[in-house]
């Protein structure tokens, strides 16, 4: 006979009239979901199979933030934040509640956000999906039996009602979608999505909120540290610039993959696992993560064959396959993941256009700008309609999640590598000797020899030259990498050529810098934008 989890938690207090499945074992969860989700498998490598139904990524467009006297002061109100009233906010939550009233089950996880104790948050998902609740498992922090015992109240809620869709009539609802937050109830509902991940950047776009509000900085970004000590390296970088590659480094420890806050004492993971993009996943290019698809993990997305075996190329469903998973799952994870306060700071950056250097040292102002900028290159072809790389800026590396202004970020950032005497790179990981469809990418084995040079001090006191329009210091020796790709006017066979793409690039850069970001930011970050020469 079956051995059947028990519903441990009543739920009375939000008005849901059935007690939930609470912190359930994985394995119970699996059966859950083969009982629950028609379409739930397993696949060979042992990781839960689910899918998500119509929307397969994230929708932006459709997340609101109650606007309320006591934080709209503080929220970059605009097309990232877009302001939603209590009254709204209270009808969705009612949706949400009426459907989880309705639903056949209900699962609960209580977990926590943030692994330095006097900053972690206790976040609490109610939800309808074992899916759900086994990635959020694997992407909150896991509390101890005797934790969970005295767990009491969250601090945070998450109504996840995402197979129910959101009603058109309810004011500020533009689709059957809606994502909703709200700081003074401290609550979240999610209608007409069953994405896993908004859930994931719920939470995290609650710390982005309430990390500045005492003093630290939250980040979208991965962070190592050196094996056996406590010096960690924070890498920053827009999918495609090779941060989870970059960051899986077997001279370091992995603190985590995505979202980090830096305080007074060091750094911390926000997280309890990885969310790493599968497709294309091979064990050759990404051995850790490929291993770490076992059971526990969840494949949202996913194309099986007859044999239950992953194809990783399959992009019939989305582009946007998904792994999750527990963060122990990678064999040189940093547990409990903390630590001490970086001695680098990397900007990855993909340069379609072959102008900036391979490495370069920035100026805590440089950093600011660069930050607030947060730039790469989508490449030619990969997008239909791209037929010449086209430049991105996504504010601090993370757009979507930001609450406060960039300039706030930004300033916290400037004001930590200040106090701390920390290094800032940009590191480019595109082309060199002409761009896109001239030049040739900068092979993965230079970029790996640069962050090596990066981690092990040789940098510091490497030679540089100014770059004369963007004006950080460009190294030009580096153990590892030929030095005729260093400097990439010296790579480029056409000078003339390089120098107008150069001056373009820097165009583009003070084009998105004053329309978006110059009405608030300070002097000390306007004098570091480039220059057209």
């Amino acid at each position: 006979m079956a051995i059947l989890a028990k519903k441990s938690l009543n739920l009375a207090q939000y008005g849901i009239n059935q007690e939930a499945f609470r912190n359930i074992a994985p394995a119970a969860l699996y059966q859950r979901a083969f009982e629950d989700d028609a379409n739930a498998t397993i696949a060979s490598s042992g990781a839960l199979v689910a899918y998500s139904g119509a929307k397969t990524g994230r929708v932006p467009k459709d997340k609101r933030i109650v606007k309320h006297a006591d934080s709209q002061n503080n929220v970059w109100w605009g097309e990232i934040n877009i302001p939603f009233s209590d009254e709204s906010f209270i009808a969705n939550r009612k949706i949400a509640v009426d459907f989880l009233n309705k639903a056949k089950n209900v699962y609960v996880f209580d977990g926590y956000a943030g692994w330095e104790h006097s900053y972690r948050l206790k976040i609490r998902v109610i939800t309808t999906r074992p899916y759900h609740a086994l990635f959020m498992n694997n992407m909150l922090i896991r509390p101890t039996a005797e934790e969970l015992a005295n767990y009491g109240e969250p601090d945070f809620v998450i109504f996840n009602a995402g197979n129910c869709p959101a009603d058109k009539s309810v004011e500020g609802v533009t689709s059957e979608s809606s994502i909703n937050l709200s700081f003074e109830r401290k609550e979240m509902v999610i209608l007409g999505t069953e994405y896993a991940g908004e859930m994931k950047k719920g939470v995290f776009t609650l710390m982005n909120y309430l990390m500045p509000l005492r003093g630290e900085l939250s980040m979208h970004c991965s962070a190592t540290v050196e094996k056996g000590g406590q010096t960690s390296t924070i890498l920053f970088g827009l999918s495609g610039t090779g941060k989870t590659t970059l960051s899986a480094d077997p001279n370091r420890d992995l603190v985590g993959d995505d979202e980090h806050v830096w305080t007074k004492t060091g750094v911390f993971n926000i997280e309890g696992g990885c969310y790493a993009k599968a497709i294309d996943l091979s064990a050759e290019k990404e051995p850790d993560i490929f291993g770490a698809i076992k059971f526990g993990a969840v494949l949202e997305n996913v194309v099986l064959n007859e044999k239950h075996e992953v194809d990783f190329t399959d992009t019939t469903i989305t582009e946007n396959t998904r792994a999750s998973y527990p963060i122990e799952h990678i064999n040189n994870a940093r547990i409990p993941c903390v630590a001490g306060q970086p001695k680098n700071v990397i900007f990855l950056t993909c340069d379609a256009f072959g102008i900036l250097p391979p490495v370069s040292k920035l100026t805590p102002a440089q950093a600011m700008y660069h930050f607030i900028s947060g730039y790469t290159a989508k490449i030619a072809g990969t997008e239909v309609g791209i037929t010449e790389p086209q430049a991105t800026f996504s504010t601090c590396f993370g757009a979507p999640f930001m609450v406060w202004h960039p300039t706030k970020y930004a300033e916290l950032l400037a004001e930590k590598i200040r106090e701390n005497n920390v290094n800032v790179w940009l590191v480019n990981t595109g082309w060199a000797g002409g761009g896109y469809g001239v030049g040739e990418r900068i092979k993965l084995k230079f970029s790996r020899a640069i962050v090596d040079a990066i981690n092990n001090g040789e940098l510091a006191n490497a030679p540089t030259v100014e770059d004369p329009r963007f004006g950080f210091a460009v190294v030009t020796k580096c153990s590892g990498v030929p030095d005729d790709i260093l400097q990439p006017q010296n790579a480029w066979a056409d000078k003339a050529a390089y120098a107008a793409q150069a001056n373009n690039l820097a165009k583009r850069f003070n084009e998105n810098f004053e329309k978006n970001y110059a009405d608030r930011a300070s002097a000390e970050i306007k004098a570091a934008a480039p220059k057209e020469v």
